[in-house]
């Protein structure tokens, strides 16, 4: 006896559920690559930022304060690679601290900018509403960066960071160096501040709205 021929069975649960690499964020992903490598391309060689023999002693108070701003000028972008490292290694260094950023940051990505507007927050059986969902990470963001320690390590991390660029920057002789006064500021790394920024701002976009 031949059997009847077996249907498809399709699950409309799992078709429902959209992938959680939505294509605004993978729009966001692609636009911050591409920023992150434009900036890293625009930073000066190392070998030139610790060149000993242009390193002199200040005479002046505003001296030092005309070597920084034109050093920063000029390796604006290693300057902020350095900053970032000094991040870095913070974070790396106290890993419950770095975990509780990841979390904080999957957190937003995840629940609320990236998430579809279809679909509701729910958690334990209860629903959530845009505006409650905002709310709940907003105060998360303030107790984590307030109200433990990451706040300080951050801070930390980042006056280290300003005390060896401003060092270097107020050391480091900028008479070598070709200054063009007409580059605008915000040209490498920090026009990948500004794109990442302007990026996630037009794909969080449609979720802001419905609040």
């Amino acid at each position: 006896m031949a059997s009847s021929p077996t249907l498809p069975i399709s699950n409309p649960q799992s078709e429902s559920q959209p992938p959680i690499a939505t294509p605004a964020f993978r729009a966001f992903l692609s636009r911050l690559n591409a920023t992150i490598r434009h900036g890293l391309s625009q930073r000066r060689p190392w070998s030139e930022l610790i060149d000993r023999s242009s390193f002199s002693r200040p005479d002046t108070l505003s001296e030092a304060a005309s070597r920084v701003r034109k050093n920063f000028s000029y390796f604006r972008v290693n300057y902020v690679s350095l900053i970032a490292l000094s991040l870095a290694l913070s974070l790396l260094t106290h890993p419950f601290s770095l975990l509780m950023l990841l979390a904080l940051l999957a957190a937003w990505v995840f629940l609320y900018l990236f998430r579809p507007a279809d679909q509701p927050l729910v958690i334990g059986g209860r629903t959530f509403s845009d505006r409650e969902t905002l709310g709940i990470l907003v105060v998360s963001t303030i107790v984590v960066i307030f109200l433990t320690t990451v706040g300080s390590l951050l801070i930390s991390a980042m006056l280290v960071g300003l005390l060896i660029v401003c060092t270097h920057g107020a050391f480091r002789v900028p008479e070598d160096l070709f200054l063009d006064e007409q580059d605008p500021a915000n040209t490498g790394f920090l026009s990948f501040l500004g794109g990442a920024a302007s990026s996630a701002a037009a794909a969080a976009a449609p979720v802001v709205a419905r609040v």
